[in-house]
């Protein structure tokens, strides 16, 4: 799947989870795309790429639902620590730092595909539980 590809009209008809299935998938895309370079000895393109990782990551931080619960503030730490690793991986030309975080997001990429599968309204689902536990903790403050 190609994210470039994706119109304004085609990302307004997808829910927040497909659109952080297409950042995942552009993600890993790039940092593919950065190890051949890397092998290539093509530094300017993997550059490039591990750039476009980097920002993709940030994308991904901004968009997370802090109220949701404690996996987006673990997210967050996950994110900014595989940003970290980029930029060391671009500055050294390290491959193998490429490696370590494909493998992460990989896993992530993986679970969350799964997770959409097989919970299409999850999202739904989850905020209710959420609205319902904040109206009992307002209660039970009052």
């Amino acid at each position: 799947m190609k994210v470039a590809f994706l119109t304004k009209e085609i990302i307004y008809q997808k829910t927040p989870q497909e659109l952080t299935a297409f950042l995942y998938e552009g993600l890993i895309e790039n940092l593919e795309a950065a190890i051949v370079f890397i092998d290539e000895k093509n530094y300017i393109d993997a550059n490039k790429k591990l750039q476009k990782a980097n920002d993709i990551l940030h994308r991904l931080g901004v968009g997370l639902k802090y109220e949701a619960g404690p996996i987006a503030e673990q997210l967050d730490m996950l994110y900014n620590f595989m940003a970290t690793e980029l930029i060391e991986a671009n500055l050294k030309k390290d491959k193998q730092k490429v490696q370590g975080v494909l493998k992460i997001i990989g896993e992530i990429t993986e679970a969350w595909n799964i997770a959409m599968k097989k919970t299409p309204n999850s999202a739904q689902k989850i905020n209710k539980k959420v609205a319902a536990y904040e109206s009992s903790i307002m209660r039970e403050n009052q």
